[in-house]
């Protein structure tokens, strides 16, 4: 008994101490969950190119350096492109309201003139006789000076972490082209499943990330063009242009295609076209920026054969509880629930083998 004893306190102390160890183990993950996350969702994306680059190099170690340097310049060239036609074309329109406010003596002179325009319409509804509009103006300069320093620092430290993190993502990624049989192998090994069960989880994880990618391509396709159209019905510059920056900004999390015709508007409003920033401003939030919640659940819903209304819950649903990367780990998670589900569904409960029942059935 005092053995039995020992036994099982041994086997609790194991399993307090496995408890223990694995949470400490997540606190020091945590802050990388969301890069490994990406890197998963890429070498599952991009493994029929690697599958191709085993075909000519036999070596595991450069055949996963070549297909992440393949990766990696699929992914960086299309964005240094259009970062530099970005920028070209922000310095026409720079040079273009420098020129259009010269004759006012540049644009200082015109921002104070269009902030006196805006007191003197306020003053309409609102008694503004017993603020000085020069000591407000002052007041305003300094908050929005010392705002755009905390930003500036705050700008300093989110590109730091961003450097971080996609070295997190490329890192992870050569190890997962490199040894992802293997950690696959492993992960079927610990779980107590049979083949076909474990096989069926893995593929509706890896179908689940890739109809999540496919999902965010619909997107931003479908931003770039509404937002496109808006620029050219609208009279504004490269409509092409500006097309694809708002694809490949849609696939930034939260703000996304925000990021084109929010400042675009703001730079009509400079420009004095008042009515044409309206519109898009409008347009932009009413109808670019509610695509998301549309195409992406539809997309991922008909490929992982999950009714759209559970899609869009689990991507809604994801980001609230998770943060950003909720918009993946949302449907991954729904995923393995109806693939567990539907596994308890098809169990057989019975604990005896067949040749077991046989033996204790009752003689006839």
């Amino acid at each position: 008994m005092n053995e039995t004893v020992r036994k099982q306190a041994a086997v609790m102390f194991l399993v307090g101490l496995a408890g223990v160890a694995l949470y400490l183990c997540y606190l020091i993950a945590k802050p990388f969950l969301g890069p490994v996350l990406i890197a998963v969702m890429l070498a599952i994306v991009f493994h029929p190119l690697h599958a191709r680059m085993q075909l000519f190099f036999r070596r595991p170690g450069v055949t996963a350096a070549l297909s992440t340097t393949l990766v990696l310049l699929i992914i960086t060239i299309p964005i240094v492109i259009l970062g530099r036609s970005v920028s070209g074309e922000l310095r026409t329109v720079v040079q273009s309201l420098r020129e259009q406010n010269g004759s006012q003596g540049g644009l200082s002179p015109y921002l104070a003139h269009l902030g006196e325009s805006l007191l003197k319409i306020l003053g309409k509804y609102v008694d503004l006789t017993q603020i000085d509009p020069h000591e407000a103006l002052l007041r305003w300069a300094e908050q929005a000076s010392s705002y755009l320093v905390s930003i500036g620092a705050e700008a300093v430290a989110n590109l730091l972490s961003f450097a971080l993190d996609t070295v997190v993502v490329f890192f992870s990624l050569f190890f997962f082209f490199r040894e992802g049989k293997s950690i696959r192998q492993g992960l079927s090994a610990m779980l107590p499943l049979n083949p076909d069960q474990t096989e069926r989880l893995f593929t509706g994880i890896s179908e689940t990330m890739i109809a999540n990618l496919y999902g965010g391509l619909a997107v931003g396709a479908a931003q770039g063009i509404l937002a496109g159209l808006s620029f050219w019905a609208l009279g504004l510059s490269a409509p092409i242009l500006w097309t694809l920056v708002t694809a490949l900004a849609s696939l930034v999390p939260v703000v996304g295609s925000a990021l084109v015709w929010g400042p675009a508007s703001i730079l009509l409003v400079l420009s004095g076209h008042w009515v044409k920033a309206l519109i898009l401003l409008s347009w932009g939030a009413a109808v670019v920026g509610q695509v998301d919640v549309v195409i992406r659940p539809y997309v991922v819903s008909a490929r992982v054969k999950v009714h759209t209304l559970l899609v869009f819950v689990a991507l809604l649903g994801g980001v609230e509880a998770f943060g950003v990367i909720g918009i993946f780990v949302g449907p991954v998670i729904l995923s393995v629930t109806l693939a567990v589900l539907d596994m308890l569904r098809s169990t057989n409960f019975s604990w005896q083998s067949k040749s077991e029942s046989a033996h204790r059935a009752p003689p006839q």
